[in-house]
């Protein structure tokens, strides 16, 4: 059996999994600008394509590619298609809330197609951030260590290591610049963000999903999955909380900020920024960040503070959250079981687009 791996009870929207051949998605709209609110309403259309030397007599699929649905994203469509015939894919929920599709193919194939087309609106969530006015990250730290008889803080999880994102002690020594003692915690997390960017080089190829943490960190250079790990694992090394996201972005962030401030900031200056990773799946991490202002305090996100270190900012309306875990290997887009095949060949290809304003700023 082989391995394959791509890089990458409240309400919820209309999500349908079809077993067809899969044709291209006729735009919904026409193409719209962003709201006045930097609210946006997205197309999504993320292809997935495996070809295999030799026939594949069964595979099983496990999927990541339905987005979230809370307060700040709403998820109004959600298609999943698959080349060969094979029944209804099978949804369920992981561990951490995501939505997930089970596919199985029984029948004998040399080549599978999946597509994974939404529909979503985006709502900024940081626009009135106040970095500076959180708690110190040390004060944190401390409330997350194990002590007898005290409550237990679900965040603390996202505090441990994980098979992508294991303990580093370098990664501790590179970060400690940033956090001096009794430094908010979102400022001083902003902070090692810039870091990384102005010291990291984005390169395509220059990594796979199985390049250790350490040899991307001591190269300095790699590809969103290696930012979002770099990171995550110098803040957990912290003590602090950090969870990875996969989603996507806009090529064009609609309402981009200069990287001191949100993307979906009054204060920035909105530009036609030309993001990083836009062209497939993108991954960027959160930091456990409670009683800062500017950050949510309910929902399913509440307490977590996005940052996206590929392209040095705080992520607004650009950015669709599909997944959020530990590391890569708890969101992967589509990973799967083999029986045969040989050696294989792997396209991807994401389409973002902007169709429309959210709902509120177009009534």
């Amino acid at each position: 059996m082989s391995h394959l791996a791509t890089d990458h009870s409240a309400p919820q929207a209309t999500a349908t999994a079809t077993a067809t051949a899969t044709a291209p998605v006729e735009p919904l709209v026409p193409a719209m600008p962003a709201a006045s609110d930097g609210s946006v309403t997205l197309e999504v259309v993320h292809d997935t394509h495996y070809r295999y030397r030799t026939a594949v007599s069964l595979a099983h699929h496990l999927a990541h590619l339905q987005p979230l649905h809370d307060a700040h994203q709403q998820l109004h469509a959600f298609a999943l298609q698959v080349s060969r015939e094979l029944g209804t894919p099978r949804l369920s929920q992981d561990a951490y809330g995501n939505a997930q599709h089970h596919i199985s193919l029984a029948r004998a194939h040399t080549s599978l197609t999946v597509r994974a087309a939404s529909r979503v609106t985006v709502r900024p969530r940081f626009g009135a951030l106040q970095p500076e006015a959180g708690p110190a990250w040390d004060m944190l730290a401390r409330q997350l260590r194990y002590v007898a008889g005290n409550g237990f803080q679900p965040a603390v999880e996202f505090a441990l290591p994980s098979p992508y994102v294991p303990r580093l002690a370098a990664l501790r020594a590179w970060a400690d610049a940033d956090f001096s003692p009794g430094r908010p915690v979102a400022a001083a997390a902003i902070a090692l963000m810039h870091r990384l960017y102005a010291e990291f080089r984005y390169e395509s190829r220059s990594t796979d999903i199985d390049t250790p943490l350490a040899q991307a960190f001591a190269q300095r250079r790699g590809v969103c999955q290696d930012f979002a790990h770099v990171l995550a694992g110098a803040l957990r090394m912290l003590g602090l909380p950090a969870r990875y996201v996969s989603g996507y972005l806009l090529t064009h962030s609609p309402n981009s900020a200069p990287p001191s401030a949100p993307d979906d900031s009054p204060d920035g200056a909105p530009e036609e920024a030309t993001m990083v990773g836009a062209d497939a799946s993108h991954a960027w991490v959160q930091v456990w960040c409670p009683s800062t202002p500017g950050v949510p305090a309910e929902g399913p996100a509440a307490h977590w503070l996005d940052l996206d270190p590929t392209n040095d900012m705080v992520p607004g309306s650009g950015h669709v959250r599909v997944a959020v875990g530990r590391d890569f290997g708890d969101v992967t887009p589509l990973r799967g079981v083999i029986r045969g095949g040989g050696r294989h060949a792997l396209e991807v290809g994401v389409s973002t687009r902007v169709v429309g304003p959210g709902p509120a700023a177009a009534a």
